[in-house]
């Protein structure tokens, strides 16, 4: 793990410290604000911002970090660059926040400012629900025109919730195309392209960074391409109570994400695969975390666990399935002495406003995993953008 990474946060209590003993224990580190890391109800542990390293060579960090598939935090990237979308983001704010009262966000994009955005570039066609997705809003298509031609069909926005949690009100536009969970971007380059401008049409402050060339030549620079793109395009608000859990983001053709954070803040615990399997494996065979292992799971559950985390190639594979893996999601999500020892490997990190965060996807053995929390009592927005070379 490179430790020079910005944006870097320790552990510093166990969720059943109070706010104000966590505060205590934080000045006295010589630390930032003390914030708890809370998801779905479940409380992991207090966290505090370390001080910044002053990066000495941010392409060549850069450079290594994707190479190891590990993350990478550029602070205030693109803070200078918010003020000139605060309106932007104040209506995304607006209209996430009508959504979560129950409106329908077709309806919602047939009124001023949206409609006027959309005419005449692009045509709302129709909307769908899929009953067999219970986070699923709703999903509206589109034509791209050109005059009275259509030069792109089928593009579409999809609305869901990230959670079945009554308590937790995020939720996230994605932008694609074509068949949901069939796209492919490789084989229509231009319809993606038109999704994409779909997205910075809807919600102009996505072109904090589609127009970024600045961070196009870091990331081409660091993965080693000439030209890139950013397909599958999603617009995301963390809300109290939410986020993602442990995940990663590979896809056929994708090399990475780049997140940005406009509003708001998120905490992260992020690394390689290579790095949590090393984690899981010391963790589970550790005799003195058998007591949390005991309360966590039952019998069975873990006996599974201490069999899968002993074989390395199991393990690997075993990440990967997302059917058959409870124990495995217990530990990654709910084991507040698991994320202490993440952190004290230094793998947490707080992305405020401005902040953007890289993480290489190259394949199912070789990307960064990462879970993310929404640290504020308000919903942030940010832009998670999937990165593809192009010719």
């Amino acid at each position: 793990m490179n430790h020079d990474t910005p944006n870097t946060a320790s552990y510093i209590a166990p969720p059943s410290t109070s706010a104000e003993e966590a505060q205590r224990i934080a000045q006295q580190q010589g630390l930032g604000e003390a914030i708890l890391l809370k998801r779905r109800g479940t409380a992991l542990g207090w966290i505090a911002g370390r001080p910044n390293q002053t990066a000495r060579n941010v392409a060549s960090t850069l450079r290594d970090t994707w190479r190891h598939s590990q993350p990478y935090v550029l602070p205030r990237h693109c803070a200078d660059t918010l003020s000139n979308f605060s309106g932007d983001i104040e209506q995304a704010k607006q209209l996430m926040e009508t959504i979560a009262q129950g409106e329908s966000p077709a309806d919602l994009l047939e009124q001023s400012p949206y409609i006027e955005r959309l005419t005449p570039r692009f045509e709302m066609l129709t909307t769908t629900t899929d009953e067999s997705d219970l986070q699923e809003i709703e999903t509206i298509e589109f034509d791209a025109m050109d005059g009275d031609d259509v030069i792109g069909e089928n593009l579409w926005c999809k609305a869901s919730w990230l959670s079945y949690e009554d308590d937790d009100a995020s939720l996230r536009f994605r932008f694609s195309f074509g068949i949901v969970g069939y796209e492919d971007v490789a084989a229509d380059p231009e319809r993606q392209r038109q999704a994409g401008e779909l997205t910075d049409t809807l919600f102009p402050e996505s072109t904090i960074i589609t127009h970024d060339e600045k961070l196009q030549h870091q990331l081409c620079d660091a993965i080693g391409i000439k030209k890139l793109a950013y397909v599958e395009r999603i617009i995301y608000f963390n809300a109290p109570n939410g986020g993602a859990q442990f995940h990663q983001d590979v896809e056929p053709g994708h090399l990475g994400v780049v997140f940005a954070q406009l509003r708001g803040r998120t905490g992260w615990l992020a690394c390689s695969k290579a790095e949590l399997m090393e984690e899981i494996e010391k963790f589970v065979g550790n005799a003195d975390n058998q007591p949390v292992l005991e309360q966590l799971m039952d019998a069975a559950a873990l006996n599974h666990l201490k069999e899968k985390s002993a074989n390395h190639p199991e393990l690997n594979k075993w990440l990967d399935d997302n059917e058959n893996n409870e124990p495995l999601e217990q530990l990654l999500n709910r084991c507040p002495a698991f994320y202490k020892q993440l952190s004290d490997g230094g793998y947490t990190y707080i992305v405020n406003s401005g902040d953007v965060i890289l993480l290489p996807q190259k394949n199912l053995d070789d990307c960064c995993w990462h879970t993310v929390f929404c640290l504020d009592d308000f919903p942030g927005e940010s832009l998670s953008f999937a990165v593809r070379e192009i010719s």
